[in-house]
């Protein structure tokens, strides 16, 4: 067993051997900014104070030679040597956030339908305790043991009473656990989640305009996001845009046109890459985000989808003066997820 200390709050964190510092924090409620999970996006990388740890394998350009002698790790793969560690993370009061996620959480499929011509949703209802998890977090779905790898998906509801979980899945071709979802899972099937993790998730103290940026199945996290702000009342303006390649590709304009009729803060574009459509956008997102707001400077920016799309929407917020500290993002990395050529960032933001 290994002592974690977070500095400067001095809070420590127990870690059983096997368990990497990113799972030890979780399970205590830290949220840890992390991203790919597989050493790979950089975002889990903490400066370590105090004793050693096997970094595992990680890409060069997540974690830099000079990084690694200045002595930070990437906490995603990192696992303790010692009986104690010392990391330099959090605030102060590093207050904890997150709800620790437990594996092999038994789940039935009660419903499956046809969102877009490459996209399936899948309702779950929980066979045990309900799934605690923040709005914009995702869980890890597969079948290990019949060969079926666990993929990250996005939940894209906010939590309800009955634990109810709602999944977009887009189909990869090639992607094993696309497939297996589309063409294999069936309503009245028993399931097992991991989860939940992730830190897109909103602070409900922000009291700004919301920008939501999304494409493919990038939008599951934000309509969870903007499912909860409605709910709790948000007074600030939400705008949300939705990057596809054409209209067919578009789900879910019956909720967001309910939610617009609804709430009149609330409002949404869309924004299409390969077709002309009356009422939409024309373009990638970096080409017609200024038509959508010429002033992000007060804003708190979401954006959600694949990295390739992901990096356009922040560069695009960045030139509109939306400030670094205000803008969140949820990109799945290609370790999980099998290449896809040209536009892939409007196929899915979520894994394969």
């Amino acid at each position: 067993m290994t002592t974690i200390t977070i500095q400067p709050s001095g809070r420590t964190v127990e870690c059983v051997p096997g368990d990497t510092v990113l799972t030890a924090l979780e399970r205590a409620g830290y949220a840890l900014p992390n991203n790919c999970r597989a050493g790979a996006c950089g975002e889990c990388k903490v400066k370590v104070l105090a004793g050693a740890f096997d970094q595992g394998t990680v890409l060069d350009m997540a974690l830099t030679p000079q990084e690694r002698a200045q002595g930070y790790g990437l906490m995603c793969m990192a696992k303790p040597l010692d009986d104690a560690l010392e990391i330099e993370w959090g605030t102060a009061d590093a207050r904890p956030k997150l709800f620790p996620p437990r594996e092999n959480q038994p789940f039935v499929v009660t419903d499956k339908r046809p969102l877009a011509p490459r996209v399936m949703e899948l309702r779950l209802r929980p066979l045990g305790k309900p799934m605690r998890y923040w709005p914009g977090q995702y869980v890890m779905l597969g079948d290990p043991g019949a060969g079926v790898a666990p993929r990250a998906y996005s939940i894209s509801n906010a939590p309800r009473p009955d634990g109810e979980l709602v999944l977009q899945i887009a189909r990869q071709d090639g992607g094993a656990t696309s497939v297996w979802a589309h063409d294999t899972l069936m309503p009245g099937d028993n399931i097992k989640l991991a989860g939940p993790y992730g830190t897109f998730i909103g602070d409900p103290a922000v009291d700004a305009p919301i920008l939501c940026l999304a494409a493919g199945t990038g939008l599951a996290p934000i309509l969870a996001l903007t499912e909860a702000a409605m709910r709790r009342g948000f007074r600030q303006r939400v705008m949300l845009v939705v990057s596809a390649r054409t209209h067919a590709d578009v789900y879910g304009l019956g909720m967001l046109a309910w939610w617009r009729a609804r709430h009149r803060k609330f409002d949404y574009r869309i924004a299409l890459t390969r077709e002309q459509r009356d009422g939409c956008l024309a373009g990638h997102v970096q080409d017609v985000l200024a038509e959508v707001a010429a002033d992000l400077s007060r804003h708190t920016v979401f954006a959600a989808g694949s990295p390739g799309f992901v990096a356009s929407a922040v560069a695009a917020a960045t030139r509109l003066g939306a400030q670094p500290d205000a803008i969140h993002t949820e990109g799945f990395h290609a370790q999980q997820r099998p290449t896809v050529a040209d536009d892939a960032h409007l196929l899915s933001g979520a894994a394969a």
